[in-house]
Parts: structure tokens; C-alpha cells; sequence
């Protein structure tokens, strides 16, 4: 008779992507490992469109306990999962799943929830009810970006894109409260805006700057930026110049990661100073 107890193997997640050397996930997830002292793994994966779905199928049977999901995973981990939540739904892509016990899949979409954590940490005194927001782009991040701001009560947002259809497209499935305005027509909706979001990749390292000034915008307005890739984007820069509030793009990586740690590792950890000194080492 063997009286060895069972050693329990480390705790198992990760990322999965195509490429995924660009993953910020791992520097993030792999500071709270250590912080906390926990055994586990967060661990980067390739893997190509084509072999997703056996991927899947996979990680259950390898212990896994769930995944973030980045390009150009996002909208066919929701389609392949078994649940979702609500959010991830709506917006129509996924960014975390979690491995229940049982090896069924839930998709979930905590990039919204990314975003408003970062404001109310780094601009405490915002207010999303206080006048109309402005977002620029159509894209997945714009439309978590939307359904955030709806859902903390923004009385109206004025959604522009580049390619119209697209602003369009997303504005009739959130609702009334989304109005789409012509992209020359950007600068000029930011007047009376109290919150303004760029959710494209234009300001981002390698990447045309936006073309929009922000002299339209009221003094007491808000301006954040998706892009952390410089921390400071022009963007940002021309409105701290203006005199704005500004909010960078990095705490809504941070606060994202926060809901499948927690659920994969068991621990809430914290996003603080520390934390993000780490990341832009």
C-alpha cells in the first residue's frame, strides 16, 4: 500500500494568438505568478486558424484551466466555445475562456471591462453620465469599448469610422444611443463630448497618427487612447497639451487580465504601481 499523498500538478493557462511573440500576457500574468507565490504556468501559444478547433479539444485533457485569446482568435474561440457570457455576446469575440471541470468551454469578453477599470482607477473623478462620449473606430475593441460605456450609462455615443458601414453596423446592434457620424466629422462631434476613446490603431508605433485636432473638445473632457505602444501616443500628447485629462491605454491591459487570473489561479490579484512599472521596463 503506497501512504504517498498526491502531489497536484502545477496550475495551468495561457495565451493563444497567431503570432504571439508580441503578447504582453505573459510578462503580466507571469508578475502575479511570482507575486503570489503560486504554482502554475501561464504559458504563450501559436497555434494557426486552421488547427483551432483541435486545440480546443485539447487543452481540457491537458489541464488547462482556460486561456486568453488574441488575434485572430477572438471571434472563432466564441463560436467554438460551449457558453458564453452575456458581454462576449454581445460584442462578438472573446478574449478569455475559462476550462470548467467537466472540459466545457465559456467564452467571455472582459476587454470592456478593461476599459472602464481604468478609467474609474486613473481618472477618479470621471463621471460617464455626464455628457455624450466619443468613439473613434469600429472595430472588435470598439465595440467592447461601446458596450462598456453603455453599459456605465453614457447617455449617447457618436461612433466614427473610417469605412461608414462598419460604424454603422455595430450602431444597429447596440441601439438608439449610438450615432454615426462621417469621419471628417470627428473633430467637430467632440464638442460638448465628456468622454473621447480612440479604439483604432492609428497613433501606435509604425502607424499613422489621427488626423483629428482637439480644439472642439470642453476643458473638462476626457481623452484615452486603446494604444500603450508609446505609452504616450500623439493623440494623448495634444490633448494634455490642451489642458485635458488623459487616461493611456496600458491600466486597460492590466485591469483585462484581472477576471481569468482570478479564476484560473484563485486569486484576485491587484493592478497598482508596481505592477505597472513592471510592464513598461
Amino acid at each position: 500500500m503506497n501512504d504517498t499523498p498526491e502531489i497536484q500538478p502545477p496550475q495551468l493557462a495561457g495565451v493563444i494568438g497567431h503570432p504571439i511573440g508580441h503578447s504582453k500576457s505573459p510578462r503580466l500574468h507571469g508578475y502575479w505568478l511570482r507575486n503570489y507565490k503560486i504554482r502554475g504556468y501561464y504559458i504563450p501559444m501559436s497555434v494557426r486558424p486552421a488547427d483551432l478547433a483541435d486545440a480546443f479539444k485539447t487543452l481540457p485533457k491537458l489541464g488547462f484551466r482556460g486561456l486568453n485569446v488574441t488575434l485572430p482568435h477572438k471571434i472563432a474561440a466564441l463560436q467554438l466555445a460551449d457558453t458564453s457570457t452575456d458581454r462576449a455576446a454581445l460584442i462578438g469575440a472573446a478574449n478569455t475562456i475559462f476550462i470548467k471541470p467537466d472540459g466545457s468551454i465559456r467564452a467571455d469578453n472582459t476587454d470592456g471591462y478593461g476599459f472602464i477599470q481604468n478609467l474609474h482607477q486613473n481618472a477618479p473623478g470621471w463621471q460617464p453620465k455626464d455628457g455624450p462620449a466619443v468613439v473613434i473606430g469600429a472595430g472588435g475593441a470598439a465595440r467592447a469599448v461601446v458596450a462598456a460605456l453603455l453599459g456605465e450609462g453614457v447617455p449617447k455615443i457618436l461612433l466614427s469610422n473610417r469605412t461608414r458601414q462598419r460604424s454603422e453596423i455595430l450602431a444597429e446592434d447596440f441601439g438608439a444611443r449610438v450615432e454615426v457620424i462621417d469621419w471628417n466629422r470627428s473633430a467637430d462631434a467632440m464638442e460638448g463630448a465628456a468622454t473621447i476613446v480612440n479604439a483604432t490603431a492609428l497613433g501606435m508605433d509604425g502607424q499613422p497618427d489621427l488626423p483629428f485636432a482637439l480644439d472642439a473638445a470642453p476643458r473638462n473632457a476626457l481623452v484615452t487612447d486603446l494604444v500603450y505602444t508609446p505609452i504616450e501616443t500623439p493623440f494623448l500628447a495634444a490633448a494634455r497639451a490642451r489642458g485635458l485629462q488623459v487616461v493611456d491605454g496600458l491600466g486597460m491591459l492590466l485591469h483585462q487580465g484581472v477576471p481569468g487570473f482570478e479564476n484560473w489561479f484563485g486569486q484576485r490579484p491587484e493592478v497598482d504601481d508596481a505592477l505597472r512599472a513592471h510592464m513598461l521596463e
